[in-house]
Parts: C-alpha cells; sequence; structure tokens
C-alpha cells in the first residue's frame, strides 16, 4: 500500500496509571517527622531518560538491621529488614519519605556496609521493578562499603543522596531511569 504509514507495534506496559492499584497500600499518615529523634527524610524525584517527570511512580525503601548465616556456620549471610516504607510520586515526579536513620551493617565476614537503604522503582514502562540503594552523602562509612567499591567514582554518585542545606537530617536524591545519569541498578 503505497502513501499508508508504517505500521508499527505497540508496547506493553504497566499502566497508564501504576500506582492506582496500590494506592490502599501507601501510608497515609506518616508517625514520624523530622524532628523526631533518629530519623531521615529523603526527597527527590523520579525522572525518564529525558529527564521528564515520572508522575504515577512508586518508590519502596527498605532499611538493613543485622546479618545472620541461614544455616550457621559458613553459609551466605542473610541481611534481615529493619524499616520500610512507601512513596509515590507526584505529577511532578516529585517523592518524599521520613524513616529512621539506617545503621551500619556488620556483614558476616566482619565488613561493614555503610548505611544505606535498599529501593525498589515501580513505574509503567516496566514489567519488572528496578532495584537501587542510596546512600547518604555524609556518611564516612561510604569509603569502605563493599558495595560503592565496585561501582566507578562517576557512577557511584547517582546512589548518594546529598544532604539539603536548608534543614539538618533532610536529602535530595534524584531517580533517573534511563539514558544519562542513569541511576545505578542491581540485576536481581
Amino acid at each position: 500500500m503505497s502513501g499508508s504509514a508504517p505500521i508499527t507495534a505497540g508496547s506493553q506496559t504497566v499502566g497508564p496509571y501504576f500506582r492506582i492499584g496500590l494506592e490502599y497500600l501507601i501510608e497515609r499518615t506518616p508517625a514520624l517527622t523530622l524532628d523526631t529523634p533518629g530519623t531521615i527524610g529523603i526527597r527527590g524525584r523520579v525522572l525518564d531518560r529525558d529527564g521528564a517527570p515520572v508522575p504515577d511512580a512508586m518508590l519502596e525503601f527498605w532499611t538493613p538491621a543485622k546479618v545472620a548465616d541461614r544455616f550457621g556456620g559458613d553459609a551466605e549471610a542473610v541481611v534481615f529488614p529493619a524499616g520500610f516504607k512507601r512513596a509515590v510520586t507526584d505529577g511532578d515526579g516529585r517523592f518524599s519519605l521520613v524513616m529512621e536513620r539506617p545503621t551500619t551493617v556488620r556483614l558476616g565476614d566482619e565488613r561493614a556496609q555503610a548505611p544505606h537503604m535498599l529501593v525498589l522503582v515501580f513505574a509503567r514502562g516496566l514489567l519488572r521493578h528496578l532495584i537501587s540503594r542510596v546512600y547518604f552523602g555524609d556518611e564516612p562509612a561510604n569509603e569502605g562499603d563493599p558495595v560503592l567499591k565496585t561501582i566507578s567514582e562517576e557512577r557511584r554518585a547517582t546512589l548518594i543522596a546529598q544532604p539539603d542545606q536548608g534543614q539538618a537530617n533532610l536529602y535530595r536524591w534524584d531517580i533517573m531511569l534511563q539514558g544519562t545519569g542513569e541511576t545505578v541498578f542491581f540485576a536481581w
């Protein structure tokens, strides 16, 4: 057929409004504030490859607490979660949350992980969630973290939330899903 537009295959995405199906899982009345001792806040944006906001993403933040051997002895260590919080993005791709500040976690072989949070990213267009971590820019233990040491310095910066100069215990961290400045994501 001359003169007709080429046929393109559509992609399958989750959506169009991913978070609607999960609204009931979002905590509506946060019990913690930045004034609560031992808490931190993180705010930022989820952005696509062009820097446009992702308006309906959901993020899960998990803080590790302790490590135990699975079967005692030489078995692989297991990290147990201590804290959990979900956050959703608004129309401008912004999110924010307050939770207990994570602590250093000792691995079974005596190495230490710097305080961090495991972050799961759910959004339209993702058939599987993405897994990342967020560390804190003013944390001295970052230098010796075994995971951060495996990532090149220029990419490592995508995992580190920077202190907000305007308020104590508040950090800024943006998540770039693709492209230049893409956040480091881990395979699972």
